[in-house]
């Protein structure tokens, strides 16, 4: 990351800037815009969040935002606050970056983006314009101007496109800018804010914006979806899918990103946003049939790596010890949304395996089941370390693609385990190197 001199305070360029919620979104988006000169203030609710930063710790686990934070706090141009009414008072913009979970039909739940517009409404200085980040449905934009009920505030979108594990990257290096607005000029001023970036700047209107948002994700969980079938398709002839992928991303027209067959997709995003748009579509009166196919491959998915479990279990993991190895939705993230390393592992054990899992992330006692603490970990065995977790397992599973996991001492790993059977669902170890230790190896579409 390269350290830029702050603007001063009367540089036209430099604006006051509130951020509402310190979450995956608000905290590097905040974090951003202080090392591009602008005077932020990140309002956060949650008292362990927010004593979290200003010790200089951070709550979520994302490469290089330590450093552009303790950057913003130094200079004086990030600070903190328990009260989104403080931190909007005097604020140029206000950046709305507050959960939207979504409900069992797909639809977002605007409750958290209602309170925030109601809190800072009669606060908002004329000519303030409110942002909304957080990925919302079409027509939010509207809905949030109808509840400030201003019309001195302009509303704006401006959908966020970072990926968890390099969002600080992603924010100082975007590969374009969307800003949607019924006022093209209130656009052009949420777009002036990341101006150093040198990203294209699309400006648009509200609706295209935030279909722009959905459209991006439900694309990559198609590609995905797509990838992971292949794979499926390469067990059966034979063939290796990494070297399909090789012969694919060197087409420019496909390209190699989130060309990795997994266990499935998941996280935050994806899952989230395809949901989302398959509930727009069906308002719409729209049949997106290839969307939610897309959707029920990644079930399917799911369900294939489980059965690699219970093959190499000898059929079933019923009354099996089975070692996972990641929980997060991938590596590089402390994030368990929707992972899909988390649902095969409670698919295994509602299917009566004894499930023994690490994660670097997850704080864990000698093997105790999560019986207290998050509901997403309960009935899991918490281990210390890979090592305890393959301690006495039929099979191990690595579900994330922790680094770490590669380099382990396998004829450890070996002499541990029950019995040396390894499902490799990211396919991140060489396969033939782990049969020659004696293991057996069952990959994602590989031989």
């Amino acid at each position: 990351m390269t350290t830029r001199r702050n603007k001063r305070a009367n540089d036209p360029d430099t604006h006051r800037v509130a951020v509402i919620g310190a979450g995956y979104v608000g905290l590097p988006t905040a974090a951003t815009l202080a090392h591009f000169g602008h005077h932020v203030v990140l309002a956060e609710r949650d008292v362990e969040r927010l004593a979290a930063l200003r010790s200089g710790r951070m709550p979520i686990v994302e490469a290089g935002l330590d450093e552009l934070v303790a950057e913003g706090v130094g200079t004086g141009a990030l600070r903190f606050s328990a009260s989104s009414t403080e931190a909007v008072v005097g604020a140029d913009f206000v950046f709305l970056c507050v959960p939207t979970p979504q409900g069992d039909d797909g639809s977002a739940d605007l409750s958290y983006v209602e309170a925030a517009a109601k809190e800072i409404g009669a606060l908002l200085e004329p000519g303030t314009i409110v942002v909304n980040k957080s990925t919302v449905p079409v027509g939010s934009a509207t809905f949030v101007e109808r509840i400030i009920g201003r019309p001195d505030v302009r509303v704006v979108s401006n959908p966020e496109f970072l990926r968890e594990g390099s969002a600080v990257r992603d924010s100082l290096h975007p590969d374009r800018l969307v800003v949607g607005a019924a006022d093209a000029h209130a656009a052009a001023m949420v777009g002036g804010l990341f101006a150093s970036t040198g990203a294209p700047l699309i400006v648009t209107d509200a609706t295209t914006s935030e279909t722009i948002k959905y459209a991006s994700n439900a694309f990559l969980a198609t590609k995905l979806s797509y990838v992971n079938a292949v794979a499926g398709l390469c067990e059966e002839l034979g063939a290796d899918v990494r070297d399909v992928m090789l012969g694919l991303g060197y087409d420019k027209r496909i390209g190699f990103d989130f060309l990795r067959p997994g266990p499935g997709w998941g996280g935050s995003c994806l899952p989230k946003d395809t949901r989302a748009l398959l509930h727009i579509a069906q308002e719409a009166g729209y049949d997106f049939s290839l969307l939610a196919g897309a959707i029920a491959s990644n079930e399917q998915q799911l369900a294939r790596v489980v059965a690699k479990v219970e093959a190499a279990c000898g059929g079933s993991v019923e009354g099996a010890t089975v070692g996972v190895w990641g929980l997060t939705f991938k590596a590089n993230t402390d994030d368990r949304r929707d992972s899909p390393s988390l649902q095969v592992a409670h698919r295994l054990a509602d299917l009566g395996a004894r499930v023994q899992a690490f994660d670097p992330t997850v704080t864990a006692d000698g093997g105790d089941e999560a019986a207290s603490g998050p509901d997403d970990l309960r009935g899991l065995l918490l281990c210390t370390d890979p090592y305890e977790a393959a301690t006495g397992a039929a099979a191990v599973a690595v579900l994330t693609e922790w680094d770490e996991f590669r380099w382990l001492d396998f004829s450890r790993v070996h002499s541990v385990m029950a019995k040396p059977a390894i499902v490799d669902a990211r396919n991140l170890l060489d396969p033939a190197a782990t049969r020659r230790l004696g293991f057996s190896y069952a990959g994602i579409g590989r031989r």
